[in-house]
C-alpha cells in the first residue's frame, strides 16, 4: 500500500518514559475507568480498574498503545505475559495479531499492485503458478481477483484457521489450500462479487499468489515491502516464530486459564493470521495509512490507493481493514488460539489505539479499555449503549431455542445455560449472552447487537442479526 521514499520514523517510534509524562494523568484515569459498553438502565456499573477486569475476565495480560496527533502517545503493559514464569507484559511483549495480519498483508499486496507486479482486478489464477484455485463452475462470468479477496467478496471458502501445535509436522501454504492440513480445501463456492463472506482462505490464496509472483517466501516479502520500511522492528510473519524472538513472546491462554499447547500455535496461513507484533508497531501501520489518506505521497502507498482501500464496500469492508458504520474509523479485530486483539484508528484524524491480549477471553476486556480511552480523549462514536430489558417466561425462552444456520456463517444454536440464554456458533468466536427487550427482540449483552426473531405457530423459524438471517434447521 505504501510508496516510501522516506518515512519519519520518529512519528511513531519508541518513546522514552519521559516523553509519556504529559499523559500520566490520562493514563491513571483510564486505568480506573473500565465499564461495559452495553449498560442496562438503572444498573449502571461502578467503574473498575484494568487489573480488576483482568481478574474478572480471567485474562493474564494486556498490552495497549495509543496514538494522538499522529504520534505514539503512550504504550503500557498490564498483567502477565506468562503466568508460570512471572514474566510481565511490557510494551515490547510480542502478541499474535491474528486477523489483524490481514490489513497489514493487504498493504503489501497493494504495494505489489502499485509496482505492477499484480493487478487489483485481474484473474487471480493468472498469478498462481504453483497451484490453481478451483472455480467449481462459479467463475465462468466473474473472476476471483485481489480486490475481492481483500474485501471478502471472492466467494472463497474457509473463514478461519485453528493453527497447528508447535509439535506438529510443518504444513505448507499449498497444503492449506488443498485441504491437506486441518481445514477444508479452499475453493470458490459461489459467484465472485455476489455477496460478502469473511474468508481467511481467500487471504491464503492471495498469499500464495504474492509468493509465486515475487519468487520469495511471504515472511521475507512482507519484511521488505512493509515491516522494514515502516520501522516495524518488533514484527514478523515468520511461522514458526524464530527462536530468538521466543523470550519476548506472550503465552496464549484458553478461557479456562489453560495454556495453549506449547504456549502458542503456528499459522502457515501467514497473511490471514500469522503476524507477531506489538501494539506500538501496529500503530506505525495505522499512522502511515492516515498520512497517505491525508495526501502524503511519501508513504508506501499512494493517496489514491489508500482512499480506495478505505472506501467501504459490502459489509462495510474495505481492501484489508473494515470501516466503522459511522465512517470515522478503519479497524480490524483478531482471534487466534489464546489471543484476542483489536486495532482502531481514525481515518481523517491522527488518533488510534491497539489493544492485544493473551487469552480467548480478551475481547470483552479489550472493548472496555477501548471505550475508556475514547471517553478520556473525546473520540466520537464510542458512546455507551443504554438498554431497557424485560424478563421472559420459560415458555417464551423455549420458543427461541434450537438449531439454526446462516448461509454465510454456518450453524448457530440458541441454547439455555445456567446464566441465561446464549447464541453459540455462526459468526460468534465466543458464546453471547442474550437479553430481551421484548419476546422477539433480543440483544448481545456485551456488544448490543440485536437479534430479531420471527415466531410462527409458537416456534421461532428464523432470526436476523446484522442484516443476515439464520433459519431454523432440524
Amino acid at each position: 500500500m505504501y510508496r516510501l521514499a522516506f518515512i519519519a520514523l520518529f512519528l511513531i517510534g519508541c518513546q522514552q518514559p519521559s516523553q509519556q509524562d504529559s499523559h500520566l494523568e490520562s493514563i491513571a484515569r483510564i486505568e480506573q475507568a473500565l465499564k461495559p459498553h452495553v449498560i442496562i438502565r438503572d444498573q449502571a456499573p461502578t467503574p473498575a480498574s484494568i487489573n480488576d477486569r483482568l481478574a474478572h475476565y480471567n485474562v493474564p495480560g494486556v498490552s495497549i498503545a495509543v496514538m494522538l496527533e499522529g504520534e505514539l502517545a503512550w504504550a503500557r503493559g498490564y498483567g502477565m505475559a506468562d503466568s508460570a514464569s512471572g514474566q510481565a507484559v511490557t510494551d515490547q511483549t510480542l502478541f499474535q495479531a491474528a486477523s489483524i495480519s490481514k490489513p497489514v498483508a493487504a498493504m503489501a499486496a497493494l504495494e505489489m499492485i502499485e509496482n505492477e507486479q499484480l493487478s487489483l482486478d485481474g484473474d487471480i489464477n493468472s498469478y498462481l503458478s504453483s497451484w490453481q484455485l478451483p472455480g467449481e463452475g462459479f467463475t465462468d462470468a466473474e473472476k476471483v481477483n485481489i480486490r475481492r479477496l481483500l474485501n471478502h467478496t471472492a466467494g472463497t471458502t474457509v473463514w478461519g484457521f485453528p493453527g497447528y501445535a508447535r509439535s506438529e509436522e510443518r504444513i505448507s501454504t499449498k497444503d492449506v489450500l488443498t485441504g491437506d492440513g486441518n481445514t477444508d480445501a479452499i475453493v470458490v463456492y459461489k459467484e465472485p462479487g455476489e455477496s460478502w463472506r469473511y474468508s481467511g482462505g481467500g487471504y491464503t490464496v492471495m498469499q500464495l499468489a504474492m509468493e509465486d509472483v515475487a519468487e520469495r517466501d511471504f515472511a521475507s516479502l512482507t519484511e521488505a515491502l512493509v515491516l522494514q520500511p515502516l520501522g516495524m522492528t518488533s514484527s514478523t510473519y515468520s511461522q514458526p516464530l524464530k527462536e530468538a524472538w521466543h523470550e519476548r513472546a506472550a503465552t496464549g491462554y484458553r478461557g479456562s486459564g489453560e495454556i495453549v499447547e506449547m504456549n502458542w500455535h503456528v499459522y502457515p496461513e501467514q497473511a490471514a493470521a500469522g503476524l507477531w507484533t506489538t501494539p506500538s508497531d501496529l500503530l506505525k501501520y495505522a499512522a502511515s495509512v492516515q498520512r497517505s489518506y491525508a495526501g502524503s505521497e511519501e508513504e508506501i502507498l499512494l493517496p489514491a490507493t489508500v482512499q480506495e482501500m478505505l472506501t467501504p464496500g459490502m459489509d462495510n469492508h474495505g481492501l484489508g481493514p473494515s470501516i466503522s458504520e459511522d465512517g470515522l474509523y478503519f479497524q480490524h479485530g483478531g482471534a487466534n488460539e489464546g489471543f484476542r486483539c483489536f486495532l482502531s484508528a481514525s481515518i481523517k484524524e491522527g488518533y488510534g489505539v491497539v489493544i492485544m491480549t493473551n487469552s480467548d477471553n480478551g475481547s470483552d476486556l479489550s472493548r472496555e479499555i477501548r471505550y475508556a480511552i475514547a471517553e478520556e480523549y473525546g473520540w466520537p462514536g464510542h458512546e455507551r449503549d443504554i438498554r431497557d430489558i424485560v424478563e421472559l417466561s420459560d415458555d417464551q425462552i423455549a420458543v427461541l431455542t434450537g438449531n439454526y444456520a446462516f448461509e454465510e456463517w454456518g450453524p448457530v444454536q440458541i441454547v439455555i445455560e445456567e446464566e441465561g440464554l446464549f447464541a453459540v456458533g455462526g459468526p460468534l468466536s465466543e458464546p453471547a449472552l442474550l437479553l430481551a427487550e421484548s419476546p422477539t427482540q433480543l440483544f448481545d449483552a456485551t456488544e448490543g447487537v440485536r437479534f430479531e426473531f420471527d415466531i410462527q405457530e409458537d416456534e421461532a423459524v428464523s432470526f436476523t442479526v446484522v442484516g443476515r438471517t439464520a433459519t431454523r434447521v432440524e
